[in-house]
């Protein structure tokens, strides 16, 4: 779906044209974070199953071992005392050090030697997909049962391989819980396409954490706290975003989580875009303003939705609202590997 960010009617295209739909001399920002098989199986000292969902590296160190490191979590089945060693795969085990609200966790990982914590994921965690995929993967299994194929592009959920599918093309650095979806829509063949067409494409790094995605349970969304999440801006991307700033020309970011990044680096920075790591617990919404992004690549999302709140805000409430309504008649896919939109602050070609 293309629509104008200050009015006008949408038009209903294919992502393939992406190249010649940004508005001329664009420069598009993309998150490149890769998401990290984030979920752990384990055992208590009881021999009780526990499961983890890994959401924050937070310091490492050592011990008489090698190597340790503090992440928080998300834990079941952990019960109420401090416990003892949880045991996961090999000699990997873990303490608890804290327990915090809405059922976090913070906790001391060893039994790694001299590697880090992610190296060992890829062998013994799994991919935190959404729990709707998962969903679908499992009644996909099911004799008889295709209705999971809804979720996997057509081409049967069997087939897809989410360890990959559930990455963007330009996914670089580990870190992230949740994909940034709206990147899953390129391909290399379409980036190539996007700079051969004229437009510059740089990238920054925002680790997704659940925070993103949990919904606005207050009445009044003022009062909902954001989960901070950590970026990083590399020089050249920082020079690139001041650059086309200054010549007015269109900074597209590919994902709300770019828009956060930037958004919240501008705040940082007193209007400029600076280079470096950084957090942001930035939440946006109708009757902010923004400083730095002028046009949105986006999927659609759920309502009471931090995510669809920051679209309300950029292109006005009653135009995205009107924008879905219209997407709903028109079947248009949601969720993670549904269809996207581009919201330009130029007119539609």
């Amino acid at each position: 779906m293309l629509m104008g960010r200050w009015g006008g009617t949408c038009n209903h295209l294919h992502f393939r044209e992406i190249a010649r739909l940004l508005p001329p001399r664009s420069l598009l920002v993309l998150n490149d974070t890769k998401v990290i098989p984030a979920r752990l199986h384990g055992s208590k000292p009881s021999g009780g199953n526990i499961e983890l969902l890994l959401t924050r590296f937070v310091e490492d160190g050592r011990d008489a071992d090698g190597r340790t490191e503090v992440w928080e979590a998300l834990g079941k089945n952990l019960g109420r005392g401090p416990g003892g060693a949880l045991q996961f795969a090999g000699d990997l085990r873990a303490q608890i050090l804290e327990r915090r609200d809405e059922g976090r966790i913070l906790l001391r990982f060893s039994g790694l030697g001299d590697a880090d914590l992610v190296s060992r994921l890829g062998e013994i965690g799994e991919i935190p997909l959404p729990p709707y995929i998962e969903a679908a993967r499992r009644r996909a299994t099911r004799p008889g049962d295709g209705e999971g194929e809804r979720e996997g592009q057509g081409e049967g959920v069997g087939a897809v391989d989410d360890r990959v599918r559930y990455q963007t093309v330009y996914a670089r650095a580990p870190g992230a819980v949740a994909a940034p979806t709206a990147g899953l829509h390129f391909t290399p063949e379409l980036l190539a396409e996007v700079a051969a067409a004229g437009h510059e494409i740089v990238g920054l790094t925002l680790h997704v954490g659940p925070g993103t995605f949990r919904p606005v349970k207050s009445e009044q969304a003022s009062e909902h706290v954001m989960e901070e999440e950590r970026y990083l801006i590399p020089d050249a991307t920082a020079r690139a975003v001041q650059a086309a700033s200054a010549a007015r020309r269109p900074v597209v970011a590919v994902g709300t989580t770019v828009v956060r990044a930037l958004e919240g680096a501008a705040r940082a920075g007193r209007g400029e875009v600076g280079a470096g790591p950084g957090a942001t617990a930035l939440f946006l919404r109708p009757g902010d303003t923004f400083q730095v992004v002028t046009d949105l690549i986006t999927n659609f999302h759920l309502p009471r939705s931090t995510l669809l709140m920051l679209v309300a805000a950029f292109a006005g409430r009653e135009r995205v609202l009107a924008a879905y309504a219209e997407a709903v008649e028109r079947g248009y896919r949601f969720y993670s590997y549904g269809d996207a939109m581009l919201i330009t602050g130029q007119s539609a070609p």
